[in-house]
């Protein structure tokens, strides 16, 4: 085994001999979305995000269904899969089964099996001072899904959030490939605060992240300034609140983006300060959700903390 549990990383890596390991992951989410394709579009690029984030290849998935048989029709069910299969495909990877049970709502997601050589796989682990924090998708589904129950969100921008939701990070991955990433994780349920707080902790690190320069998709603040939140946002915040250090005095709508709860976010990594450049030049050219520059690491020192400037 050589990625377990401990350090909260997306995924389990195993070697199976000196130039092959593979990837292994499982992840399932209730419907974000009214409509069953776009919900399992989303479900399937979340779980095999995980994937991407080690810098592995998805090769087989397996459904993961529960289902209300007596309540929804089959052909909702149906409609799911194919979503997610059209995502599987795309990712190179192969539908081989599943299991499915009788539940009270629908949930779906998939177990994703990729291979990665064991030498060049990527863990939350490994910053190193000096290094730039790079986001490659914008933050604030988890407020955009809420305030569009109320009728809040304009049709324009749930589009927009949906469209960068079922983006899979298969492009920002394969560029990122051909840099240094130091450390690597994707952003979902703990929002941006709390995933880059796995990866200050599992690198002993100090980072420090702009929120201006921070990139959120259309009307997410809006919704915040307006009093939309969260049922995850409490959660996260407490998550992090004993590592958190605010050097601005932002209002407190603008903070919560950092603890709004990604569903298929995108990935976070630490790369050396001279590749920057380059690497957002690389992901804008592959037409990826977002290339953001959002911070650096300030320490390593053996002591995790978040810095917001």
């Amino acid at each position: 085994m050589l990625v377990g549990y401990k350090t909260s990383d997306d995924a389990g890596i195993y070697r199976l001999r000196d130039d092959l390991a593979i990837v292994t992951t499982a992840d399932f989410i209730t419907p974000p979305v009214n409509d069953p394709y776009v919900f399992g579009q989303i479900a399937a690029a979340n779980a095999i995000s995980d994937v991407y984030a080690m810098g592995g290849d998805p090769k087989v998935c397996l459904n993961l269904v529960c289902f209300p048989s007596k309540k929804l029709p089959a052909d909702d069910l149906n409609s799911i899969i194919a979503g997610a299969l059209s995502k599987i495909t795309e990712a190179g990877a192969v539908l081989a089964g599943g299991h499915s049970v009788e539940d009270s709502e629908p949930k779906f997601g998939l177990s994703v099996i990729g291979t990665v050589h064991p030498d060049n796989y990527w863990g939350n682990g490994g910053a190193q001072e000096g290094d730039v924090l790079i986001l490659t998708k914008p933050l604030g589904s988890g407020v955009l899904f809420n305030a569009n129950i109320k009728g809040w969100v304009s049709v324009a921008a749930l589009d927009s959030c949906i469209a960068a939701l079922i983006h899979l990070n298969k492009s920002a991955a394969e560029v990122l490939k051909h840099f240094d990433v130091h450390a690597a994780t994707d952003v979902t349920g703990f929002g941006l605060a709390g995933h880059a707080l796995e990866m200050a902790k599992a690198s002993g690190a100090a980072l420090k992240i702009s929120l201006e320069d921070l990139p959120v998709m259309d009307e997410a603040l809006t919704m915040y300034q307006k009093g939309m939140s969260t049922g995850v946002n409490k959660h996260n915040e407490m998550l992090v609140k004993d590592y958190l250090q605010y050097l601005a005095d932002y209002p407190e709508w603008h903070k919560q983006i950092l603890l709004d709860p990604q569903t298929s976010g995108g990935l976070l990594v630490a790369i050396p300060e001279e590749q920057a450049a380059e690497l957002v030049s690389a992901l804008e050219e592959a037409e990826t959700p977002a290339a953001a520059l959002i911070g650096k690491v300030a320490s390593v020192s053996g002591t995790a903390k978040l810095v917001i400037s």
